[in-house]
This record gives C-alpha cells, sequence and structure tokens, in this order.
C-alpha cells in the first residue's frame, strides 16, 4: 500500500457558481500539476460533467471519480461519490425528478456541459444551485443503495452544511465522513466543533476555480485508486487510512 492523494470536490463549469474556466480537460490538467492522483467531479445537484471528466483523466493518467454534490431539502449539502458514471447519472436522475426550478444565468452563471476536448456541448437550464426535495436521510440512504459513498459537505461552514442547518448530526443519518473547510483543520475540529468526534475527518477543496484544486486535499493509505478502497480507509479496514491532509 502506499499514499494517494486526492481532492474529491471539484467542481465544473456546470456548477453555476464556477468558473468558466472549469473545464474537465482544465481539472485533470491542473490536478496533475498539483501532484493530485485521485479527484472526483460534483457539481452542484448534477452529474452531466463527470463522463467527459472520466475520460480526460483517462488519457492523461488521473482517476476520476464520479461525483455529484446534492443540496438536501433542508439545504445540506452533501457529496455523494461513485465508482461508475452510470450510478451517478442514476442518483442525477432521481435528482431531476425532484429538483425544481429554471436556471438564470445572469443572477447564478451559466451551467456549461463540456466534453473532454475543452468544446461546450450545450448548458443545462434547471435551477442546479437549488434545493432539492429529498431529505437529507433519503439522499445518504440512495446514494448508499447505488453503492456510492455519502460525505457530509464543508460541515463546519454557517450554512449548507449539517451543523449549519441542523445544528448536529442525526444519529440515524449513516454518513461515511465529515468534509472540513479549508478553513479549519482536522488537528483542531474536535475542540471546536465536538460534533464532529468519532466521525472520520477529511478535507478538500471545494474547487471553484482552478488556482484552488488540491488546496486542501486528504491522503489515503490504499492498494489501490478506486471507491471501494477509499470506503475502507474511511472505515480503517485492513491497513487502509486517512494519513494526512
Amino acid at each position: 500500500m502506499r499514499a494517494f492523494k486526492a481532492d474529491l470536490h471539484i467542481h465544473s463549469c456546470l456548477s453555476p457558481c464556477a468558473d468558466l474556466d472549469m473545464s474537465p480537460r482544465a481539472i485533470v490538467e491542473t490536478s496533475l500539476e498539483r501532484g493530485l492522483e485521485i479527484i472526483a467531479v460534483c457539481d452542484h445537484n448534477s452529474a452531466e460533467n463527470v463522463g467527459a471528466a472520466i475520460r480526460a483523466g483517462a488519457q492523461k493518467g488521473l482517476h476520476v471519480l464520479p461525483g455529484i454534490e446534492i443540496n438536501s431539502s433542508e439545504e445540506v449539502h452533501t457529496l455523494a461519490l461513485f465508482d461508475s458514471e452510470k450510478q451517478a447519472l442514476a442518483m442525477q436522475e432521481l435528482i431531476y425528478r425532484h429538483l425544481q426550478g429554471t436556471n438564470r444565468p445572469e443572477l447564478f452563471g451559466d451551467q456549461v456541459v463540456a466534453n473532454e476536448f475543452d468544446e461546450v456541448e450545450g448548458f443545462n437550464d434547471r435551477l442546479l444551485i437549488g434545493a432539492t426535495q429529498l431529505a437529507l436521510n433519503h439522499v445518504v440512504k440512495e446514494v448508499h443503495r447505488l453503492g456510492g459513498l455519502s460525505i457530509a459537505s464543508h460541515v463546519d461552514r454557517p450554512s449548507f452544511s449539517i451543523l449549519g442547518q441542523l445544528g448536529f448530526i442525526p444519529p440515524e443519518i449513516d454518513l461515511d465522513g465529515l468534509e472540513l473547510s479549508r478553513h479549519l483543520s482536522p488537528d483542531g475540529a474536535t475542540s471546536k466543533l465536538p460534533e464532529v468526534s468519532g466521525f472520520t475527518l477529511v478535507t478538500f477543496s471545494d474547487a471553484h476555480f482552478l488556482d484552488d484544486i488540491g488546496r486542501p486535499a486528504t491522503s489515503f493509505l490504499l492498494e489501490a485508486p478506486s471507491l471501494t478502497e477509499i470506503r475502507m480507509a474511511l472505515r480503517e479496514e485492513s491497513g487502509r487510512k486517512v494519513v494526512g491532509h
């Protein structure tokens, strides 16, 4: 086993709040420049750019996991990470059935669907920035049913986080881990946020701009760059574990 440096929370140009330079190809190239070995593209409520990112990564030797950052009905953000694009698109289908509203680019930004060659293939007109009608517990259960991992996003932020929105972490919600923002070190997290005690903590960039990719990242001790191995690391099984931030 060895350490793999990972950033599993990166937004592409499909997210309305992300810079238009965040094309799948540019994300992959910048990730490699930053020494990343595993990334996940997690756009708001959509997986339409993950296939292009996977293909761009395969061309360059970077392992790309398909993901989505899902906004629950409580306005809690969670990362859904999957092995395959098929799983992510199945989750997307459920999200789209429970997502209302139309995007207003002049207010929220363009939502660009791009391919691995930096070519624009279209625009998503759904209100991806909005909350779904799916309760958080339902979101986590569906992600798990599809074989994915569910990690609560930026739990130390005052908004769009499980602690910011709910004030606590409901024990019935079976989260695989908690993500801290770049503003809080895992070393000091439990003293500032006692609620995170007992959970595996990770830090990713939540990058909306190319310059933010990999800042910060988490290193996992794994046998291979796969979701199965990351799941084991989050559970500290068979020697797999988080080894650095």
